[in-house]
């Protein structure tokens, strides 16, 4: 598959609305699959990433699941290596772990992102990751097919 120019056309959920806000760098969409409307608290939503895009460090009170569906990415913790992402790799964000995640620099991204704990509160957003610190922050490596 051409992640660069097929991806969201091929993907799994909609893509949904495009994210407007000072969070994110590049653009990146989203689509609310299950909301915290009060019955199930457990919001998910699909997210997808432009390449280059990617949201800024954060953290969740009462943590994070992420669900690759498709494309390349990465994701770091504070003071941690870079680790990169593909189709069918799951990530656990602990509490209060400082973190980001977002696509390669030349692929699409998409994952599910799964809020648990949310009665704990909204994410707590911090500085971006800079275009000047993001390719330093990826040396790990580039994605691979």
């Amino acid at each position: 598959m051409d992640t660069t120019k097929n991806l969201p056309e091929q993907a799994i959920f909609p893509k949904g609305d495009k994210v407007v806000n000072d969070h994110f760098i590049g653009t990146a969409w989203l689509s609310m699959l299950v909301p915290d409307d009060g019955t199930y608290h457990c919001p998910i939503y699909n997210v997808t990433f432009e390449p280059g895009a990617r949201n800024n460090w954060h953290k969740h009170p009462g943590g994070q699941i992420l669900l690759v569906t498709g494309g390349w990415g990465y994701y770091q913790e504070e003071g941690k290596p870079v680790r990169v992402l593909s189709a069918g790799s799951v990530v656990t964000i602990p509490p209060q772990v400082k973190h980001w995640h977002g696509a390669a620099p030349d692929h699409w991204f998409v994952h599910i992102g799964i809020t648990t704990n949310p009665e704990l509160g909204d994410a707590e957003w911090l500085e971006p990751v800079t275009d000047d610190a993001y390719p330093g922050l990826i040396n790990a490596g580039e994605p691979h097919a």
